[in-house]
């Protein structure tokens, strides 16, 4: 197991290995397999690269990301911009039904309702948008709504999970109450963890995943 000071090392260097985070100024700190970032940087898409390659290091548990956005030309993109930009990506991403998600804007915050059928719908939509200038925070609060109603079929995701090479199905259990998932167990990546999520809300039917999967290093 990494000390403290090893994972901090790590972390950072991974950090700077991101040629976009070259000159970026990010703190680290490690405790327990926990990371902490912290810091400023100009554009979302940084913050977004940096929390992503902590997640990538091997003997990170968690990251706790405090990093600003803070733009240099904030100045210059109001609210009415960013909402207009916002609703354009909205509507040239295939993948989005736009006309049934609401977009609010306030100070650079984007906040997205609404409901939709799909989780990777809801995802495809947030990914549209979360490196747009001016765009500060980004809260993705929509709400899925299957269009069928269903019935969850526990065998069925754990049938996907067997299917999957990069999901060790052993260390995964899956429970279904009504239209909600819920996923414990341990995983050895970070990877492994989102992946199961990811296909835990491709069943048709799902309206929620409760992913409690733990990550075990040593597993």
């Amino acid at each position: 197991m990494k000390s403290n000071d090893e994972l901090t090392k790590d972390v950072q260097d991974a950090i700077h290995w991101e040629p976009i985070l070259h000159a970026a100024k990010i703190g680290v700190n490690a405790e327990g397999g926990i990371i902490t970032l912290t810091g400023t940087v100009d554009t979302h898409l940084k913050k977004t690269k940096a929390e992503d390659a902590a997640k990538n290091v091997i003997g990170v548990k968690a990251v706790v990301e405090k990093l600003d956005v803070t733009y240099r030309d904030e100045h210059e993109i109001t609210d009415d911009e960013i909402a207009q930009e916002v609703l354009n990506a909205l509507k040239t991403d295939l993948e989005v039904p736009d006309e049934l998600v609401k977009v609010q804007v306030e100070n650079g915050w984007v906040t997205l309702t609404g409901e939709l059928p799909w989780n990777y719908q809801k995802q495809a939509a947030q990914i549209a948008i979360r490196h747009l200038p001016g765009v500060k925070v980004l809260s993705n609060d929509i709400s899925i709504q299957p269009e069928a109603d269903d019935e969850l079929e526990k065998a069925a995701i754990e049938g996907a999970f067997k299917r999957s090479a990069s999901i060790d199905e052993a260390n995964i259990h899956v429970s279904v109450l009504g239209n909600n998932v819920r996923l414990t167990g341990v995983v050895r990546s970070y990877s492994q963890r989102d992946e199961a999520e990811r296909m835990a809300w491709n069943a048709p039917g799902v309206q929620a995943v409760d992913n409690e999967i733990a990550i075990d290093f040593d597993e």
